[in-house]
């Protein structure tokens, strides 16, 4: 493309578009209706061409296919290495011209990039993948390139930082600006061209600031596995894969705490917390005004939000006194620990007339696909109550009233789960029984009634299953098989057997993803690893397409290699 002949162009058309608004067609309107426009806005010419060397201008050229959202495009532009300074940006039609801000260095590769956070004006379609220009100030171009995959729900708009290692460099995200920087599409794929040989550590970063850092307050990251390294004769390093996660590093704190009536206690944190931190001995109160310590008989989660804890206390405190909740430990799932907060109290001696009722179940009730072996229900009530009452008024039984021993437990105050202790009969009909007298709260209500919850177990027969081998597995590290529901919750895992065999057994039917992780550190569980100081993600590989079980029906010889 020559810049000249293109300026000449732009004047040109906007001169014809003067005489055609003038000439009296600017009354004409595009004709209603129509199809939604689903097309994503593209690149149809670029100044330099792609691979320029000795490039010494002050500015690039692009014409996109239509028309686009101007301040889109300034968020979209990435240059590799870094530029300091602001991007000037001169449109002419669909066309745009951005500027430097100072001269480029010399002998360098440079990398731009046009992420797909573009979109055009008519329906904010964005750019389907990201857009790479690559050109150099010197002799030759530096042509080696990464290639991979974000798998996340919603790949759109992740960066990929990429950091070239040396002697001396910290590689801190946090506070450190990447060297180079690439978008994931649509799919999820993404290639980051025009690098250096060296070591690499790349990171895959959701930056919803766009300040090229990692916030890890808000950011969704992906770690990789390990370095990665390009040599001289290196051109192309391609799978380096990214499974994206969230981690909050902000402990919980107490916000308020509220008596919603003489008994209950509504406490609000600035998040969830663990839940094996909700119970009466984590809490305690301080009347100061007669300095004495009072411990809560329940605590319990009941139908308020993830961020609240329901306490109920069994002594009167004065309006007038000035009270205090204490939290001994506050964390959350990712292990960040706030000991010893409190808030102020308001009290209230408003009489408590409300009773305690089942607010949720899991399964839900009158469920027909209930798994006969080891099967389990939870029972969420909004009320905490005497737990050992409780107990003697749960019964299991089948439709002829035959009665089925059962194991109870209680996740918090308010909360049951009920499993039985023998396995149950397929496509049979069963009923949980709870007489709601005996579930008395603190101040003694109670419902005058039996609660009944229906369900019906499957037949055994519409399950389905799935077996195979994987091939170039490194058996020392623990290979763990993870069969993932693309559009549910259902979720099996299977570790490899030494000679390299997997099987799946007693599979709900569906559409699933199949997935191998190397557990290093045998817990079982993914490890997404941390961006800095650095802890790198346990290596994973995806199979090749997506797996549709039916149901009566085992797929068998699966051959999943490993790259």
């Amino acid at each position: 493309m020559v810049k000249s002949t293109k300026k000449q162009v732009g004047y040109l058309l906007a001169i014809i578009s003067l005489v055609i608004m003038f000439s009296g067609c600017a009354n004409q309107l595009p004709p209603g209706g129509g199809e939604v426009d689903k097309i994503p806005p593209q690149i149809e010419e670029i100044y330099p061409a792609d691979g320029t060397t000795n490039f010494s201008d002050d500015h690039i050229e692009i014409d996109f296919s239509e028309y686009v959202v101007k301040s889109s495009l300034n968020s979209s532009v990435f240059i590799s290495p870094h530029i300091d300074g602001q991007l000037e940006y001169s449109w002419t039609g669909k066309g745009v011209e951005i500027n430097f801000p100072g001269p480029l260095k010399r002998d360098v590769t440079y990398v731009i990039t046009i992420g797909t956070d573009l979109v055009d004006e008519n329906n904010k379609n964005r750019m389907a993948s990201s857009y790479t220009l690559t050109f150099s100030t010197g002799d030759k171009i530096d042509r080696r390139s990464i290639s991979g995959k974000v798998y996340t729900e919603n790949p759109n708009g992740i960066f990929i930082f990429a950091y070239k290692k040396s002697r001396n460099k910290i590689i801190d995200p946090f506070t450190v600006e990447p060297d180079y920087i690439s978008q994931a599409g649509s799919d999820g794929t993404y290639k980051i061209t025009g690098l250096a040989a060296g070591d690499y550590r790349i990171f895959a970063i959701m930056d919803q600031y766009k300040d090229y850092l990692f916030q890890p307050s808000q950011d969704e990251f992906g770690d990789p596995s390990g370095d990665v390294t390009l040599a001289e004769n290196d051109s192309l390093l391609s799978d380096l894969d990214f499974m994206i996660t969230k981690r909050d590093t902000v402990p919980p704190r107490m916000i308020r705490a509220t008596m919603t009536d003489k008994y209950h206690i509504l406490t609000s944190l600035s998040q969830r917390i663990d839940s094996t931190l909700i119970n009466r001995d984590n809490f305690f109160l301080i009347d100061s005004t007669t300095n004495k310590e009072i411990i809560p008989a329940y605590a319990f989660k009941g139908t308020i939000k993830p961020e609240e804890v329901v306490l109920t206390i069994n002594e009167s405190i004065p309006t007038q006194d000035n009270v205090y909740l204490v939290a001994r430990k506050l964390g959350n799932k990712f292990g960040n620990i706030f000991e010893n907060d409190f808030s102020r109290v308001t009290v209230s001696d408003r009489e408590d007339t409300s009773k305690p009722g089942i607010i949720k179940t899991i399964p839900p009730y009158g469920s027909q696909r209930i798994d006969f072996i080891n099967p389990s229900f939870l029972f969420y009530f909004n009320d905490a109550f005497d737990k050992v009452a409780a107990k003697n008024a749960i019964s299991l039984s089948d439709t002829l009233g035959n009665k089925i021993p059962i194991k109870i437990d209680f996740l918090d105050d308010a909360t049951i789960t009920i499993s039985p202790d023998k396995n149950l009969l397929s496509n049979r009909d069963y009923q949980i029984k709870m007489d709601l007298n005996n579930f008395n709260d603190i101040a003694g209500n109670s419902y005058d009634t039996t609660y009944i919850y229906n369900f019906k177990t499957i037949s055994g027969i519409d399950f389905t299953g799935l077996s195979g081998s994987v091939v170039n597995a490194d058996n020392l590290q623990s290979p763990v098989l993870v069969l993932q529901e693309k559009n549910g919750d259902n979720k099996y895992h299977s570790r490899l057997s030494n000679d390299g065999k997997f099987e799946f057994k007693r599979i709900e039917p569906g559409d699933y993803s199949l997935w191998c992780f190397y557990d290093v550190n045998n817990n079982g569980k993914y490890d997404y690893g941390w961006p800095f100081p650095f802890e790198p993600a346990e290596k994973f590989f995806y199979y090749k397409t997506d797996i549709t079980l039916k149901p009566r029906w085992t797929l068998t010889d699966i051959k999943f290699e490993l790259k």
